[in-house]
């Protein structure tokens, strides 16, 4: 439990809630896109969309962070599931569907040749799941997800159709795994304007406190992804924040203690936050380690 009495003084919080550069992040962003936007890339004549997902796109990065992550998301198909729908609607769905004339796996590639002719072979890294692109000056590094638009069918029937639009896209070990940035992203905006402004700061004091947790040797690398820490926050009802950043965390890190943790979401509400073996959500034992870690920063400070 964290000590209601101030440990880390309210100067030291306030440092730590400001927002990172973004004039770097701005200008690796566009230069990107240009680059993906290009009219000989392979994929010129396929409908797609570029988008920014991650800390940059949300606003809530830190000084110490670099990585500008970039989404671009094939529009010309889609892929689907359709577990929830009956055996009657997924018949109609099948029914009705109509094979797509070009492939993920061609998007990709035209990605990749894209960046390589605009970046170099040696600057581009086609990654596990995103592709990396090497810092160059006042460059960032990059991650490019190279992905499709994804449909999670809720109803199917000739009144209507119900589902929930996000992305997906595939691992190197050939698994599919969706997600649903276009929702996180507008639940964290409004998470932020319901807390009165309290919420994407909050973000950043404790992103910042796990970079101190993993200078320090107390919290190893890639244990607490930034994505993870906005959907532990986001959890934490409205009326914890507020006062202060000090009262805030406080309220927030003990009502974390005593609450059902099994039925924490995403900030994308789409998943459960913390469980184990899921690509999409965070290992039950590491989100304990964080909160356990920044507690105890806070406590003996």
């Amino acid at each position: 439990m964290a000590g209601s009495s101030m440990t880390i003084p309210e100067s030291q919080l306030d440092t730590w809630s400001h927002q990172g550069s973004v004039t770097q992040s701005k200008s690796t962003y566009a230069t990107i896109k240009l680059a993906l936007e290009d009219s000989s890339t392979d994929y010129a004549n396929q409908a797609y969309a570029i988008f920014l997902q991650g800390s940059y796109g949300n606003d809530t990065n830190i000084y110490s962070e670099s990585d500008v992550d970039v989404v671009i998301r094939l529009d010309s198909i889609f892929y689907y599931d359709i577990d929830s729908l009956s055996a009657d609607e997924q018949a109609l769905f099948h029914k009705n569907l109509s094979a797509g004339s070009y492939s993920y796996n061609a998007f990709k590639s035209g990605v990749v040749r894209a960046l390589e002719k605009r970046f170099g072979k040696s600057s581009v890294d086609a990654g596990n799941k995103a592709i990396k692109i090497k810092a160059d000056g006042n460059r960032r590094t990059a991650d490019v997800l190279v992905c499709a638009d994804f449909r999670r069918y809720r109803s199917y029937s000739a009144q209507g159709v119900d589902y929930e639009e996000g992305i997906c896209f595939w691992n190197n070990a050939g698994k599919r795994i969706s997600n649903y940035p276009r929702q996180h992203s507008a639940n964290c905006t409004t998470k932020h304007q319901n807390t009165v402004g309290y919420f994407k700061p909050m973000v950043r004091i404790l992103k910042n406190m796990r970079s101190k947790l993993v200078d320090d040797g107390v919290l190893a690398v890639g244990v607490a992804p930034s994505y993870y820490i906005e959907g532990l926050l986001y959890n934490v009802p409205t009326n914890k924040f507020g006062g202060n950043y000090g009262t805030s965390f406080v309220a927030a890190i003990n009502w974390m203690r005593e609450a059902d943790r099994t039925k924490f979401v995403c900030a994308n509400e789409q998943y459960y936050l913390l469980q184990n073996d899921a690509e999409t959500c965070w290992p039950i034992a590491n989100g304990d380690a964080f909160r356990n870690a920044v507690t105890r920063l806070w406590n003996q400070w």
